[in-house]
């Protein structure tokens, strides 16, 4: 597992977000504060303090560089 802080401070880049990290079979999920969620589930995204850097952590054994390296945008 590999953890990076995100900034998800717009509609716009949470759509993108969504839609970078569909494209992988690996599980994320955005840890704020005590609340874990999917982080493939736009709805549970807006249900997030969005106004600060989000925890996400990858679930994936390999190829955790080539989702970083998609998550570049993201990543603070």
């Amino acid at each position: 597992m590999k953890t990076v802080m995100i900034s998800l401070n717009s509609i716009d880049k949470v759509k993108s977000f969504v839609n970078d990290i569909s494209r992988f079979d690996y599980d994320f999920d955005l840890v704020s504060g005590r609340y874990v969620i999917d982080a493939k589930s736009i709805m549970g995204i807006f249900s997030l303090d969005l106004s600060k850097p989000i925890e996400l952590n990858i679930h994936a054994a390999e190829n955790a560089d080539e989702v970083i390296s998609v998550l570049k945008p993201y990543i603070v």
